[in-house]
């Protein structure tokens, strides 16, 4: 992730994963159904459109998305679908989000960077 020593970037392929994931969860049904499946170890698609309430059709596209950035994983159990939660996705977007947490709490910017260039933060000491 991030080498906050060395201050080296994100590598392209993990700005990618971060990204997926990212979009994945700029949706609030994606959000609710996420939820929902946290609530449960799994569940079949039935109670995922009962619970948020929205058309199958659109209910099935939201959790396409959801298993193409591999956040959500879903197992054919016959005559089911059997959809759970793979946290270990989550582990590069974790240390993006801990590294811009902690810079926003522990460390302040010397400058703020615009397109006219560095501009020093003023403090009130």
């Amino acid at each position: 992730m991030l080498d906050r020593a060395n201050k080296t970037a994100v590598p392209a392929a993990e700005a990618d994963a971060i990204a997926a994931v990212a979009k994945a969860l700029a949706h609030p049904a994606r959000v609710r159904i996420i939820a929902f499946l946290l609530s449960r170890p799994g569940c079949i698609g039935g109670d995922i459109v009962d619970e948020v309430g929205l058309a199958q059709s659109t209910v099935s596209e939201h959790l396409r998305i959801l298993k193409a950035s591999g956040l959500v994983v879903g197992t054919i159990e016959h005559p089911r679908i059997c959809y759970s939660l793979d946290p270990s996705v989550l582990v590069p977007l974790r240390g993006l989000i801990g590294a811009i947490a902690s810079r926003a709490v522990g460390e302040e910017a010397a400058c703020c960077y615009t397109p006219q260039g560095c501009i020093p933060k003023k403090t009130n000491r």
